[in-house]
């Protein structure tokens, strides 16, 4: 049975899954990235797991082509709130949600809009890079494409490789070794051979979950020169606890907060100078200036 609450379906674990009309699969014209950039939008969104609500009424739009930033202490629903947006949540045993996704106006959730779509529209670049560790480098960056069953020819895939590690920007420190395995290079190296993979299966969207909290400064600059970079070909929602990462890389950022065992929430969202340097909300000042948090 299908629960509302406030008109929202929640959809509980393996609820979804029905086949995308006109969905493409197996066509290397797939494969090719950058298709396009997406609106997105969450309406009315609520989650839980098991019998606890983690995130409550939350909604935000995010425009093509722009960086968003996610910000707020630990615990408020962020990490999570991503993986509503591309539908990983669901894989959590107990996990359910209300509320709406919608890429270009189309609901993610509806039951037309396959997950495997979804996922490949929306990409995911993780907190921790995870690189397959004894696959090339160059099979990394089209490991998606395998796992998806699109085929491409030898030609058009050497050109993916290159393009894609060129836009994460890996391609110059690579080129001579792409035959080696993946996990043989450094930390900040895999994060963006994890972009590379991600952008290879040409999202329209693409979500970072603290794409850098793991990463060494210089690493870090580099990865935020990538996003600044891929901001003109895709639609980026990044989750991030430093500030000035958010100020730097992000056009809007939108404050989360869970007050007091209350489920998370959004305080205010707005442009990200606006937010950062005259919020609205007490609150979001006391954060963002540090006094906790």
């Amino acid at each position: 049975m299908t629960i509302r609450i406030d008109d929202a379906p929640i959809v509980p674990i393996g609820s979804g899954g029905g086949k995308r009309k006109g969905g493409r699969r197996g066509s290397a014209a797939g494969a090719h990235p950058w298709r396009g950039a997406a609106a997105l939008e969450a309406v009315g969104v609520y989650a839980w797991f098991g019998d606890t609500m983690v995130l409550e009424d939350v909604t935000l739009s995010v425009a093509p082509r722009s960086v968003t930033a996610l910000i707020g202490p630990s615990g408020c629903g962020k990490s999570t709130f991503l993986r509503i947006l591309n539908r990983m949540h669901e894989s959590v045993p107990g996990a359910k949600m209300a509320g709406e996704v919608l890429l270009d106006g189309q609901d993610v959730y509806a039951p037309d809009f396959r997950i495997t779509e979804t996922r490949r529209e929306i990409g995911m670049v993780f907190q921790k890079p995870n690189p397959f560790p004894a696959m090339s480098i160059a099979d990394n960056v089209t490991a998606g494409l395998t796992l998806n069953g699109t085929k491409v020819s030898r030609s058009e895939r050497a050109e993916l490789v290159e393009t894609c590690l060129l836009r994460a920007g890996l391609w110059d420190e690579v080129k001579d070794r792409l035959g080696r395995p993946g996990g043989a290079l450094s930390g900040g190296q895999q994060q963006r051979l994890c972009i590379a993979r991600s952008l290879a299966v040409g999202p329209k969207v693409l979500l970072m979950d603290e794409p850098c909290s793991a990463l060494d400064p210089t690493s870090t600059n580099r990865i935020e020169e990538t996003i600044r970079e891929l901001s003109s070909l895709v639609t980026i929602v990044i989750v991030t606890h430093n500030m000035q990462q958010a100020v730097r890389v992000s056009q809007r950022a939108a404050f989360f907060l869970a007050e007091q065992g209350a489920p998370g929430r959004i305080v205010e969202q707005a442009a990200t100078e606006s937010l950062f340097g005259n919020p609205s909300d007490s609150r979001t000042a006391d954060y963002v200036h540090g006094r906790f948090g």
